[in-house]
């Protein structure tokens, strides 16, 4: 796929740590079209667990479409701080998810990280309680990513 993807993921815990699910959307950047929406019930995790694991599951089906050209979006100040680099990991559990997407941007051309009021992601947030509230996975569109399948 030689397009450009917006990307919007979400994480959320009822408690922390608590049940969680993540949720992400994969849009055309220039038509908008939508390539996946997913939301993924995760378990029991902290709320910074889920933030993680719902961008390295966005980005794991990015690649599985081929795209290497991608703008992530989400409403975690401190995951997008900590992917560009600004703040340090200090939460050992965060370590092996947070090293794991590090090296699946490896693999991409162009990939950045923009922060966005929780008002603009809320389709994402959406799969999230969606995911929640069956507590399974939830797909409209797309493919699990290899380790969920």
């Amino acid at each position: 796929m030689d397009r450009k993807l917006k990307i919007y993921t979400d994480g959320g815990s009822r408690g922390n740590p608590g049940p969680s699910a993540g949720g992400y959307l994969l849009i055309d950047a220039e038509t908008g079209e939508k390539f996946a929406e997913e939301g993924i019930y995760l378990g029991v995790t902290t709320n910074n667990q889920a933030e993680y694991l719902a961008l390295k599951y966005a980005l794991e089906a990015a690649l599985k479409l081929g795209c290497r050209d991608c703008e992530v979006y989400m409403d975690s100040l401190l995951v997008v701080n900590q992917m560009r680099g600004l703040f340090k990991v200090k939460n050992r559990d965060l370590w092996p998810v947070h090293e794991s997407i590090v090296e699946l941007a490896k693999q991409f051309k162009h990939l950045s990280f923009t922060h966005i009021p929780r008002e603009q992601n809320m389709a994402a947030d959406a799969a999230v309680n969606r995911s929640l509230d069956g507590q399974q996975a939830v797909v409209d569109v797309g493919q699990l990513p290899q380790d969920l399948a």
